[in-house]
This record gives structure tokens, sequence and C-alpha cells, in this order.
């Protein structure tokens, strides 16, 4: 089978974000990156199940500037085998149904059997894009799963994904597409015999003409969203510390939330 992982390369976590609000996105300058967190989970979850498997081909997708393609090396590090690189002029300032129709159109050009993906990226955080590729693919998604078993028919798997106070267990149908969370797994190190392999692993790029598209379906022409403003969030204010007489603390405690904070 061919399992699919769409990833993205973000910021890196430990890394000071600076907003350009004239452009309306952060400053790129000197940013490290990596791949998204989350995407990590998708990738070792396609190369356990391939273990499992075996025959199975583990393919990663990316949309993003020449960068990127870092990302897809990093991924070969860890065991995927082939990549595609969604690269052109056309797809930047893609919102997330943008982003969606993109990735969708590169995949039906690839042989796929699942499609997994983290449920967020670090960077956007809105869960959205797993979710519009599988309805403009046509196929059953689940979201922020956290156990997976395929069947041995191999036409369909049990997942239980995360609910809050519990888990659901579903039947699904496949091809379909997953969304991983936090606990799913636990990413392996690249070794070295896997990084020195990356090179040999084949990339290729899909431009806009490439995937059947045309400008006005993607990038910011394609977006149904605008971003209308950019900015940091205020710099959170220093705590107090409520001192005296337990008795007396917990009213001036009290009265400060409720005259001062406004939370009670």
């Amino acid at each position: 089978m061919n399992i699919v992982c769409c990833i993205k390369q973000v910021p890196d976590t430990a890394t000071v974000i600076k907003i350009d609000p004239e452009e309306k996105h952060i400053q790129r300058e000197g940013i490290t990156y990596i791949v998204s967190p989350y995407d990590e989970f998708a990738v070792e979850e396609a190369l356990q199940i391939k273990e499992k498997l075996g025959d199975t081909t583990v393919t990663v997708v990316t949309m993003g500037p020449e960068r990127a393609k870092e990302a897809l090396r990093q991924c070969f590090a860890m065991g995927a085998d082939e990549g595609y690189h969604l690269v052109d002029d056309a797809f930047d300032d893609s919102d997330t149904y943008a982003t969606a129709t993109t990735l969708a159109a590169a995949i039906k050009k690839i042989d796929f059997d699942l499609i997994i993906c983290g449920k967020h990226a670090v960077d956007g955080d809105t869960s959205q894009v797993g979710a519009q590729v599988a309805e403009l693919l046509d196929i059953p998604q689940v979201s922020m799963i956290m156990k997976e078993e395929i069947n041995d028919d191999k036409k369909t798997a049990v997942v239980n994904r995360q609910l809050e106070g519990g888990e659901e267990v579903l039947e699904v149908q496949l091809p379909s597409l997953w969304t991983c969370q936090k606990g799913l797994n636990e990413p392996r190190y690249p070794t070295l015999k896997g990084i020195m392999g990356t090179k040999k692993k084949p990339i290729t790029d899909f431009t806009v003409s490439d995937l059947g598209l045309s400008p006005e379906e993607v990038g910011l022409l394609g977006s149904k969203t605008d971003v209308s403003k950019m900015y940091p969030p205020p710099p959170r204010l220093p705590g107090r510390i409520v001192e005296g007489e337990p008795e007396e603390a917990v009213k001036e405690l009290a009265k400060l939330l409720r005259e001062e904070a406004k939370v009670i």
C-alpha cells in the first residue's frame, strides 16, 4: 500500500517570532525551520505501518519555498521513501482552503491508500487543512487518532480517536485521511544510514501548471479568507502575591478578582 503524509515546514518552536505588520506575516530572516511536530507523529505512524505490513511506500508531500525540501529530507532520514514538493510563487499566501486545494490536486496524481497528517501545524494552529483535503478528495476523515489497526483485507481499519474525557472507536474504509494527536507514538531519531541516504531518494516538484490548476485557484487569489491584521499578543502582566492571614488573604483575593481582574 502507499501511505501519503502531508507535512509542513514551520518555524522552530524555540524561535523568537517577530511580526511584519505591513506584510501581515512573520519576519522570516534568521528563523530556524523544522517539520511541524504533529506531522512527525504522522510520518512515524506511517513508518510503523510499513514495518508491520511490508510492501508499503511512505510518500511525503509538502508545499512551500525551496527551503521546504529540507523538511522532506528530514522525513527521508526517518525512513520515508519519496517526496513531492509543491513549489511555485503562485502558491504564496495561501489560506487553509487554497492550501488544501493544492495538496488535494497533488495527491490525486499519487497512488494512495491512506493519508496521514498532523492534527494541526504549530504555526497556523487551525486544524482545518486535513479535513479540507479529505473533503476535496471525497474520502472519509478521522481526526486526532490515538491508535490504529489496519485490517487484514487492507480495505478497512479500526481507529481510536481522542474525545474530551474519553476515546471513540471507529471502523473506517480505506482510502481515508487521519490526523494525529500527541501520544499516538514517539517519533524516531534519524539514523546515520538514513541521513546518508537522503540524497538518493527522489523529490518531484509540482508547479501550478503541473497540477492542472489555474493561478486563480491557489495562493492569495484562491483563498477564501483574508488577513486584515497581524500583531503579537500583549505582554503578560506580572503576578501579584496576596499576603496576610489566610482568611483575610482569601477575601482580598476575591475582591481583586472581582474588581480588578473582573473574572468573577
